[in-house]
């Protein structure tokens, strides 16, 4: 058989998307209000963009590259991940042009736009007309990032790990702010700081969450007086680590104590495409889409109604309690992602006073077991289960994920339950419940215990719960405090 011939889908599907390679690129379906410079970052970590043509009309643009090698990286790390501008998947490809001439007055806004980028990347100073943009040096090497929707623990060594693609990072500071994860990040030249800034401001670190928002610090030096989790000099490795648990506690109140999830394996450096995987880390794209990671869990130190636990971070498909340890059970969620979440958002929680530990398991599913050889009911099967909150894609239940706190957000409350038969009903599931408020129309409220412990508790017993009147009670844990 020829070669041809047993590669024919592919070779039809290069004749229709495929001009030979070039350092002139193609990209297509771009979202109409995009700007020059998110095109170019698209380029950036590749190489030096020497040229660059928006059709505004079509959605489409032509970005020259410095040379076709780093074309060639280029279309060929996003074959693998999937380009995105403002979140809209774009498509990239060879164009026919050798180079780029473009009519200077007409691009005259995109080749100032070109020029600062490339003096960012060059490290010296543009000459172009000031007022068509903002061409200030750098302030500061300081960067203050803000990460929003963060579903996904985001940890120190992944942000060093994003980071460094632009230079030396010195040193790493992160607190939790206004209920939110926030970094002061300081690299050894405030040029890479506004490299890294037009790169990466606005991009996911993980699919679809974890957006970095970054802004120049007043700050021109950070003070780092420890080495742990929540801060790092790199040009210090001698300082010590502080009072005895790297200062974790800070930490714990937002994201719990848990091993971090492992960023995708696009994050690091790997063979030949190792300038396209740091482009991964630079262009923030990188999925953590739990591929090659199992969706079983295996939890122990359980009661039974862990699975409530559990579809807090996805939707539960089966529990199997372990025949010769009723404490431990294999927990199926829909996907590797939901898995990664509830570990890293239960594993190490104190419930019933006791610490559950929850990792993930080598099985691929859990099996059901064959008619009648079930006799102790230790298999459930919640598959068909309407409950599920995460079935829809893009279900607003995405954006609802938060780590087990001491408030919980309840919701489907009916009519003519009142602030005392919530307040009996969470009480008598162990605890005390501190704080309630209904929101406006008293379908949904916020109510606290005063212990997380106990907000775990009520949320296992009473998640699903029947209200009567065709309402299960909905129960998640809140950001908010009351």
């Amino acid at each position: 058989v020829s070669s041809s011939s047993t590669n024919g889908s592919d070779s039809k599907k290069q004749r229709l998307e495929e001009s030979p390679p070039s350092r002139v690129l193609h990209i297509r379906k771009l979202p109409s209000e995009v700007s020059e410079t998110e095109v170019i970052a698209l380029g950036l970590p590749f190489g030096k963009v020497t040229n660059i043509l928006m059709l505004k009309g079509k959605n489409q643009a032509f970005l020259e590259l410095g040379t076709e090698e780093a074309a060639i990286t280029m279309v060929n790390y996003y074959a693998a991940v999937t380009p995105q501008v403002r979140n809209t998947p774009v498509f990239i490809q060879y164009s026919n042009h050798k180079e780029l001439k473009t009519d200077s007055a007409l691009n005259q806004r995109a080749q100032a736009v070109l020029q600062a980028v490339s003096a960012v990347q060059d490290g010296s100073s543009p000459s172009s007309d000031p007022g068509v943009l903002d061409l200030a040096p750098p302030p500061s090497p300081v960067l203050r990032i803000i990460i929003d929707n963060m579903f996904y623990p985001v940890t120190l060594d992944v942000l060093q790990q994003i980071f460094s693609k632009f230079g030396t990072v010195m040193k790493i500071i992160t607190f939790t702010k206004n209920n939110q994860f926030q970094a002061l990040l300081q690299f050894s030249d405030p040029v890479n700081a506004q490299q890294a800034k037009l790169s990466l401001d606005g991009q996911n670190i993980y699919n679809s969450c974890c957006t970095l928002r970054i802004d120049f610090s007043k700050l021109v030096s950070l003070n780092v007086k420890y080495n742990n989790d929540k801060s790092r000099d790199y040009t210090r490795p001698d300082l010590p680590s502080g009072d005895g648990d790297g200062g974790h506690k800070d930490h714990s109140s937002l994201l719990g104590e848990y091993p971090p999830p492992k960023p995708s394996a696009s994050l690091l450096p790997t063979g030949p495409l190792s300038a396209a995987a740091a482009a991964a880390a630079a262009a923030g794209r990188v999925a953590l889409s739990g591929s090659g990671v199992s969706g079983v869990l295996l939890a122990s130190n359980l009661n039974d109604e862990v699975h409530h636990a559990l579809c807090v971070y996805g939707d539960v498909q089966r529990v199997k309690i372990l025949f010769n340890k009723k404490d431990s059970a294999l927990i199926q969620l829909s996907d590797g992602n939901q898995a990664q979440l509830a570990m890293s958002h239960l594993n190490g929680q104190k419930v019933f006073s006791k610490v559950m530990r929850v990792t993930l398991s080598k099985h691929q599913t859990v099996a059901l077991p064959r008619e009648g050889l079930d006799d102790q009911l230790l298999t459930k099967d919640f598959s068909g289960s309407p409950l599920h909150r995460f079935k829809k894609p893009g279900s607003k239940n995405f954006q609802n994920i938060f780590p087990p706190s001491s408030t919980l957000h309840l919701s489907n409350i009916p009519e003519g339950v009142s602030e005392e038969d919530l307040r009996l009903l969470f009480s008598n599931a162990g605890g005390t419940v501190k704080a309630f408020k209904f929101f406006q129309d008293h379908k949904m409220a916020l109510l606290q215990m005063s212990a997380v412990e106990e907000a775990i508790q009520g949320l296992m017993d009473l998640h699903n719960y029947d209200m009567g009147a065709n309402h299960h009670l909905k129960v998640s844990f809140s950001k908010s405090t009351i």
